[in-house]
């Protein structure tokens, strides 16, 4: 079963991700939420002995970590612990430079737009 940390600041878009997340897993998913990038890093270090196969993050959460988002740091704060190396990390956001963000941290990607219109970009990056 694959263990998931979905985590965005707006309950309504926690909810969206984890009903598609859900649905392409057929329920066979551990889902956790987190509304800001601290808790998400409080949840990536209780979770040391089984760490989540996938993080799903938004950018624009708390600005506690200006000039960066907060999801950028999160992402850092993944790359940076060796027990989330096989980890998938996609971010869901609506910022306008989420592809080239995304690509200058070596994750994956998703417009807020595009996944409100089409569940395929789900499966296009999720992992079996």
């Amino acid at each position: 079963m694959k263990k998931v940390l979905i985590v965005d600041d707006v309950k309504g878009w926690r909810d969206f991700n984890s009903n598609a997340v859900d649905e392409f897993y057929n329920g066979e998913v551990e889902i956790t939420t987190a509304d800001c990038a601290q808790k998400a890093y409080d949840l990536l270090l209780e979770n040391r002995n089984q760490p989540f196969d996938i993080i799903i993050t938004d950018l624009q959460m708390e600005s506690t970590y200006a000039p960066k988002m907060a999801g950028e740091w999160l992402v850092e704060q993944i790359k940076a612990d060796n027990r989330y190396m096989n980890t998938k990390v996609v971010i869901i956001s609506a910022t306008y430079n989420i592809r080239h963000t995304a690509e200058m941290l070596g994750v994956s990607c998703i417009p807020k737009s595009t996944a409100l219109k089409c569940f395929s970009a789900y499966e296009e990056i999720l992992p079996e």
